[in-house]
């Protein structure tokens, strides 16, 4: 059964048009030219309109049958192909088909309940839980995604921008990934270096030598008392005095004094340069150059670390850590400047003892910081060199940290598409072996509805009807050595092809549909389900034919509503209001559409074609309005009267003949009086004109003659005609409910 139709972009229909929520009885109503052959031409061959659509139930196709003008232009030609329909030869036969058509039917349902349980495309059944599954997932991948970006993009290249692929790429890791588990922030780090832009090897960073600072540093002269020779007779009192430092100092300026001491201006002995020069001998001249070439060396040896060090950190190295480095550089520097001025205070003071501030644990941690840096230039260096191969490893690495991070989410989702991989497989499997038995149990049918098929039924059939009908002049008849095609004939056997009318034609083509619907142009297929659509049938023809052919469709329709035989849906689409009320009436239906039926309107405006749907028979006759506004409870006491004339006039004066006063007799005595005042009151209310007075009736008149009214249906006998046109049942209450508690009480 077709559920859904789509029309888009086709003859008049500009924009798409849907007919959704199909039934198995389907009523178009539409003016000539505004679109209804569109609609059947594309249930007839959908293939020629690719912009529009058919939804069939639960995915699958059947065969239609489309009654439309191209039907009567390829049909009604000199020879017309022959209907194949069951004999009736073999009653065994006959039984053999049916069954076999339920066991095809069988294998049919079969394959439609596994398909469901499958699905109908990727959107339903367990195909579409395991699409749902599979968004679900790719929803949390992308999550992972999301977090990890900004990092790790290159690792995600190729994927970033599609959540499937990037899914796939998870589970393609999940089966494969062998790689180290790290964590993040490991990752992260190499991430920067392998990963970035423009990629160089980085010469490692100099050592400085601090191999001489220690020797420096602990040498024996600064903590030797550098004093004069203590033999020589002065020596006594400059140990005494303990100014040998002074008294070094002070011969710096006694050569330039004369015989007179620079210091006390007293005359001085001879001798006394020369006992000086003696106390201040070899020895002691050798300890001050040993203590200057010290204080040489060790700033020579300062400086060029120092030098080194602010060059290192100058370069400003990401392996370095740079903050350590800067403060052990500053804690160096401050002490190799008090160590300085201490050899300095020594050169001044030699005998005086100074101890230096070692600087070997600053120099262990410099070197320490040199090593781990040259440590990571040398695994940089190593990724440059094998950029290629690290940038795969890391890249590995970051997978796996991912796998880890979705372990749980990841099997939970194998587990559940494992479960549903199998259901689809077996589902799939079973619909090949359903479908095998089925096409087995078709073959089986077909071969049997061969041995018993015939064409003639259908001419016998045919020419029973249109005698039936009053149509004489003409006849079918097998073609002469050709008795699988039929032409139409006169009483003499003469072609009647090119000389019927238009509604002959148009009548003879309609009997040939009625008779396919029932048979089938092959010997086989006779007995499969089938979709009909009429599409004007009565175009061309008299109002006789139109009952009569009205009166076949609802043959079919009354089938299909009940859904025993063959034909399991049917389209009707006319222009013409009598025929679309007398195929669609049906005395069970209420105000709104029966559970089997759908009502459509198709309207042109401005050329474009439009198609409305209506929860009710939209199409309606002047009579049937007129009971409608007596049903209404919110009526109008002004246009009541003229609508409870109207209705009188049509049903007992025009329809059944009746004189009023004839109705009138039939009451007697104050029921009379009421009846006669009726008829007084409705002559008087719709056929008089008011000047400039009137009075309307109030409520209590309307419900006093509404009683009335409905008791001359009661007294003449046709009850039932009201009840039908109220859509009421035989009950007082639904009495109440519709004429009003003003009514009930004046009856």
């Amino acid at each position: 059964m077709i559920e859904s139709i789509v029309v888009c972009n086709d003859a008049s229909y500009n924009a798409p048009q849907t007919m959704t929520a199909l039934k198995q009885l389907n009523f178009v109503y539409g003016a000539n030219g505004s679109g209804k052959t569109t609609i059947s031409r594309i249930i007839s061959e959908t293939s020629l309109y690719p912009r529009a659509s058919l939804q069939w139930k639960d995915a699958r196709p059947v065969e239609t049958l489309v009654y439309n003008v191209d039907f009567v232009r390829k049909t009604f030609v000199t020879q017309m192909r022959g209907i194949f329909t069951l004999g009736e030869e073999s009653a065994d036969i006959l039984e053999k088909i049916e069954a076999a058509k339920a066991q095809a039917f069988e294998y049919w349902n079969a394959i439609g309940n596994l398909q469901n349980n499958l699905g109908q495309d990727e959107n339903s059944g367990k195909r579409g839980e395991l699409k749902t599954l599979q968004a679900n997932f790719e929803e949390q991948c992308w999550g992972v995604k999301q977090r990890h970006d900004a990092h790790f993009k290159v690792a995600f290249e190729g994927l970033r921008g599609n959540k499937a692929r990037f899914c796939d790429r998870v589970l393609a890791e999940a089966s494969s990934n062998n790689a180290a588990l790290h964590d993040v922030d490991t990752l992260k780090t190499r991430a920067e270096t392998i990963f970035q832009d423009g990629l160089e090897r980085i010469e490692p960073l100099v050592r400085p030598s601090f191999a001489d600072l220690s020797a420096y540093e602990a040498h024996a002269t600064l903590s030797k008392k550098i004093v004069g020779k203590e033999d020589v007779d002065i020596a006594g009192l400059i140990q005494r005095l303990g100014n040998s430092d002074w008294v070094k100092a002070g011969m710096d300026y006694l050569d330039d004094s004369g015989e007179r001491c620079p210091f006390c201006q007293q005359r001085i002995d001879a001798d006394l340069t020369a006992r000086l020069n003696e106390y201040f001998d070899e020895t002691y001249i050798a300890d001050m150059a040993a203590i200057n070439s010290l204080a040489e060396n060790y700033a020579t040896a300062t400086d060029t670390v120092l030098t080194r060090l602010e060059t290192i950190l100058a370069h400003g190295s990401k392996h370095l850590d740079q903050a350590t480095m800067q403060a052990e550089f500053d804690r160096f520097k401050s002490r190799i400047d008090a160590n300085r001025n201490l050899i300095e205070a020594k050169r001044k003071e030699p005998s005086s003892v100074v101890l230096l501030e070692s600087t070997a644990e600053i120099n262990e941690e410099i070197l320490r910081l040199i090593t781990e840096a040259n440590a990571a230039i040398a695994v940089h260096n190593d990724m440059v060199t094998n950029h290629a191969s690290e940038k795969a490893k890391l890249t590995n690495e970051i997978w796996q940290l991912i796998l880890e991070e979705e372990k749980v989410s990841l099997k939970a989702f194998l587990d559940a598409k494992t479960v549903l991989d199998r259901a689809i497989a077996g589902l799939t499997d079973g619909i090949e072996k359903k479908t095998e038995d089925y096409q087995r149990a078709k073959l089986t049918l077909t071969e049997l509805e061969k041995s018993v098929t015939s064409v003639q039924p259908t001419v016998n059939d045919i020419n029973a009807m249109l005698e039936s009908f009053g149509f004489t002049g003409f006849k079918l008849a097998t073609a002469p050595d050709q008795d699988h095609l039929y032409v139409v004939v006169r009483e003499d056997g003469a072609d009647a092809t090119a000389t019927l009318s238009e509604g002959e034609k148009s009548f003879i083509t309609f009997l040939y549909f009625f008779s396919l619907i029932r048979g089938s142009h092959a010997a086989s297929g006779l007995t499969a389900n089938r979709i009909v659509v009429f599409d004007d049938p009565v175009s061309s023809l008299d109002s006789d034919v139109l009952f009569i052919v009205s009166a076949l469709i609802k043959r079919i329709l009354d089938e299909a509503k009940k859904g025993k035989g063959l034909v399991k849906q049917v389209f009707v689409l006319t222009h013409n209001i009598y025929f679309h009320k007398e195929v669609t009436f049906d005395s069970k239906r209420k105000k709104k559409c029966q559970n089997h039926e759908t009502f459509w309107i198709v309207r042109k405006t401005e050329n474009i074609s439009s198609i409305e749907p209506y929860d009710h028979n939209p199409i309606r006759t002047s009579y049937e309005l007129l009971w409608n506004e007596v049903r209404k409870p919110e009526r109008s006491n002004i246009t009541i009267q003229n609508t409870l004339r109207r209705i009188l006039e049509n049903y007992f004066t025009i329809l059944g003949n009746r004189d009023k006063d004839d109705i009138i007799d039939r009451f007697d005595g104050r029921e009379k009086l009421v009846c006669a005042s009726l008829y007084a009151w409705v002559n008087d209310g719709s056929h008089s004109a008011y000047d400039d007075c009137y009075v309307s009736p109030n409520e209590g008149q309307v419900g006093l003659y509404l009683a009335v009214f409905k008791r001359i249906f009661e007294e003449t006998q046709h009850i039932a005609h009201y009840n039908m046109m109220m859509g009421i049942e035989d009950t007082d209450e639904a009495i109440v409910a519709d004429i009003g508690p003003v009514a009930v009480a004046a009856t």
